[in-house]
């Protein structure tokens, strides 16, 4: 077992739009990261392109002795890390193992979505694929086939970006 592998992942709370190159620092400066990225078609004006997008929007995981808190807080992109009662949280290797495999069998999915209403704000359930089981709220939703849900994870909502086949409304109790 690598030395590395013995210590802990944290996430970093990054400037917008900066993930890539702040993960690029840290692999320079020898520490373990890890980008979670999928690829998206984008449309421009005049060509369609797949490109490679964080899951996460500014937010990346580094694995890393404590010790160094502050040179990694030195580096150019990275906001802070992300706490709980003003200690680093760390972010089980069990969960940025899910991620991996979820990035790993990430599809654009081309289905038509569900005939299930859902609105901002609602408590859905992802149904398939690695995230399976997880319940998070939708954010304002833009587009028939995908939906950004926010999962709650070490103390902070982090953005999923899922297809609509893969989730399914979770019912609330409402008080009489």
């Amino acid at each position: 077992m690598a030395e590395s592998d013995k210590l802990p992942w944290y996430a970093l709370y990054i400037h917008s739009r900066a993930e890539k190159k702040v993960y690029t620092r840290l692999l320079a400066m020898g520490y373990e990261a890890y980008l979670p990225l999928i690829a998206q078609m984008k449309k421009w004006s005049d060509r369609m392109k797949k490109v490679e997008e964080p899951l996460f929007k500014s937010y990346l995981f580094v694995r890393a002795d404590i010790k160094k808190y502050f040179d990694i807080l030195e580096i150019p992109g990275v906001v802070r890390f992300v706490t709980f009662e003003k200690k680093a949280v760390v972010v089980p290797e069990n969960q940025i193992n899910a991620i991996k495999k979820y990035c790993n069998d990430y599809t654009e999915d081309e289905h038509e979505p569900q005939e299930v209403e859902l609105h901002e704000g609602q408590l859905v359930r992802i149904v398939s694929g690695p995230m399976s089981g997880l319940i998070g709220r939708l954010a304002p939703i833009d587009n028939k086939k995908r939906l950004i849900v926010y999962i709650e994870s070490v103390g902070h909502y982090l953005p999923i970006n899922i297809s609509r086949t893969k989730v399914e409304p979770v019912y609330e109790k409402t008080e009489s």
